[in-house]
C-alpha cells in the first residue's frame, strides 16, 4: 500500500500553527480552521482575514491590560464619567472640559492637574474617573490620598526605606493625591510632612504628570506645606462651588 499523501495546505496549515505557538500567540487549531472555511465563502482578504484572526485575541489581552492597571491603581472606588451625575452642579465641571482630561493627553505631555472645590461637588468621583480613562489608555497611574501618603513616607523614614518609596511613587505616569489638606492629624505628628511631600513632587516634576485634589484655596497652601506651594501655584483646573 502506498503511504497517505498529505496535503501542501495542511503542510502549511501545521507551520501557521507551530509560528503562532512560537510567537506565543494562542490561536487553536479549531478557531483557525474555522476561520479559513469562513474566509473561503465569504472570500476575505488577506487583511479581513488576519484582523479576524488575531483582533478577537488582541481585544481580550488589552481588555485584561486595562483591568490590570486599574487594580494596581488602588481606586477606593469605581468610579466613571459615563457614572457622573452631570445635572447634580452643572456649573460646577465643565463637561468639555473633563473630557478633554480623561484624553490623557496632559499626561502625555507630562503637565500637571490641581481640582480646588468645596467638599461633596464630586471631585473625588471625577480625578477617578479620569483616573480610570487613563488607564484605559495605557496610562500607569497610582491613587493616594495626601494622609495616606503622608503616613507611608512617614513609616518608611523609621525603617530605612524612603529612597525605595520614593522611587515607588516617581514611577506612575499619573500620581493622583486627593484630600491634601485633610490631612491635620498627619502633618502634626509629622514634622516632616512637607519635606516628604517636596521630594515626591521633584521627583516627578517635568517627568510625570501629578494630580491634586482639594478644597483648600491656592491662598492657604502656604499654611499646609510652604515648602511646595510654588511648585503647584501654576497648575491648572479649579471647579469651586457656585455662589448661590
Amino acid at each position: 500500500m502506498k503511504g497517505k499523501t498529505t496535503h501542501p495546505t495542511t503542510l502549511l496549515r501545521d507551520r501557521c500553527l507551530s509560528h503562532f505557538a512560537t510567537l506565543r500567540v494562542p490561536v487553536q487549531p479549531e478557531a483557525l480552521d474555522e476561520l479559513l472555511t469562513r474566509a473561503e465563502k465569504e472570500h476575505l482578504s488577506y487583511l479581513s482575514f488576519l484582523d479576524r484572526l488575531l483582533g478577537a485575541e488582541a481585544g481580550a489581552r488589552h481588555e485584561r491590560a486595562v483591568a490590570r492597571r486599574i487594580r494596581d491603581a488602588h481606586f477606593p472606588e469605581n468610579k466613571t464619567l459615563e457614572g457622573f451625575d452631570w445635572n447634580f452642579n452643572p456649573k460646577t465641571f465643565d463637561r468639555t472640559q473633563m473630557e478633554e482630561l480623561a484624553t490623557g493627553d496632559f499626561i502625555r505631555r507630562r503637565t500637571n492637574l490641581v481640582m480646588v472645590g468645596w467638599s461633596g461637588i464630586g471631585k473625588s468621583h471625577m480625578i477617578q474617573a479620569i483616573g480610570q480613562k487613563a488607564c484605559v489608555n495605557g496610562y500607569r497611574v497610582m491613587y493616594q490620598t495626601s494622609a495616606g501618603l503622608l503616613t507611608d513616607l512617614t513609616a518608611s523614614l523609621a525603617d530605612k526605606t524612603l529612597p525605595v518609596r520614593l522611587r515607588h511613587y516617581a514611577k506612575p505616569d499619573l500620581l493622583i493625591i486627593d484630600e491634601f489638606g485633610f490631612d491635620k492629624i498627619e502633618r502634626g505628628e509629622c514634622p516632616e510632612a512637607a519635606h516628604l511631600l517636596y521630594k515626591i513632587i521633584a521627583a516627578r516634576n517635568q517627568k510625570r504628570s501629578t494630580a491634586l485634589v482639594t478644597n483648600v484655596d491656592f491662598e492657604q497652601w502656604g499654611n499646609i506645606s510652604p515648602m511646595v506651594r510654588w511648585r503647584w501655584h501654576s497648575w491648572t483646573v479649579s471647579s469651586r462651588e457656585p455662589s448661590s
